[in-house]
């Protein structure tokens, strides 16, 4: 939905890279931050950008905050400007509020005052270079739950040539390759006669164990 408008509360560098990933992606967002130098430099990246404290309601209300989709409130230096931020966007009426947190206690604060998504990008950045690096074929890694994840794997080439069917990801190992992105494009819920090739990249899905086994029996053999 193109027309979603977003407001990034706190331009450091998770904050303004999120923002202008949503403008490449053709999204409008307001940045808000208290650094006039930072907007400044932000200002020809975003749709507007406003030196503003955001833990003030009568700033808040002023930029038609109620109007917004999405609020990410991007402060990760000054908790308690983080919680007050998180806390005006609910009250203000955004429809759905994101919050960056530095640390667990940090989060569940969060999370009580209603907060609709926690992130931890030092933490989940983390977590995915140390799965890189245990494992050469992985390209991305993504937490669904405890237990499950979804992963990009690159295609090596013992595997050159096969089939799904071949494979049999999903009866040997119960996790499933949900989509194959190729050279032409990608293919969504790929059938037993698809072939995979060196330099293909499997969209994988299941639990963390049985990818790690699928990943040491097949894919690394």
């Amino acid at each position: 939905m193109k027309n979603q408008q977003f407001v990034v509360v706190g331009l450091g560098r998770f904050g303004s890279s999120l923002a202008m990933e949503l403008v490449e992606n053709g999204y409008e967002v307001l940045g808000i931050d208290r650094n006039e130098e930072i907007v400044n430099d932000m200002s020809e990246f975003l749709t507007h950008a406003v030196v503003a404290d955001a833990s003030d309601e009568d700033t808040l209300r002023s930029l038609g905050i109620r109007n917004f989709d999405c609020g990410i409130v991007a402060i990760g230096d000054d908790i308690q400007m983080s919680i007050l931020s998180a806390i005006l966007l609910k009250e203000l009426g955004v429809k759905k509020v994101i919050a960056k947190a530095i640390s667990l206690l940090h989060g569940r604060a969060l999370e009580k005052l209603g907060v609709d998504r926690i992130v931890y990008p030092e933490r989940d950045m983390g977590k995915r270079v140390a799965h890189q690096l245990v494992t050469p074929n992985l390209l991305d890694y993504i937490d669904l739950s405890d237990n499950y994840s979804i992963v990009e794997m690159t295609v090596p080439r013992c595997l050159n040539g096969k089939t799904l069917s071949e494979l049999n990801s999903r009866a040997r190992y119960n996790c499933s390759i949900v989509a194959l992105q190729k050279n032409e494009g990608i293919i969504i819920a790929p059938t037993a006669l698809d072939h995979v090739h060196t330099g293909d990249i499997m969209i994988i899905i299941g639990t963390n164990d049985n990818i790690e086994r699928f990943d040491e029996e097949v894919i690394s053999q």
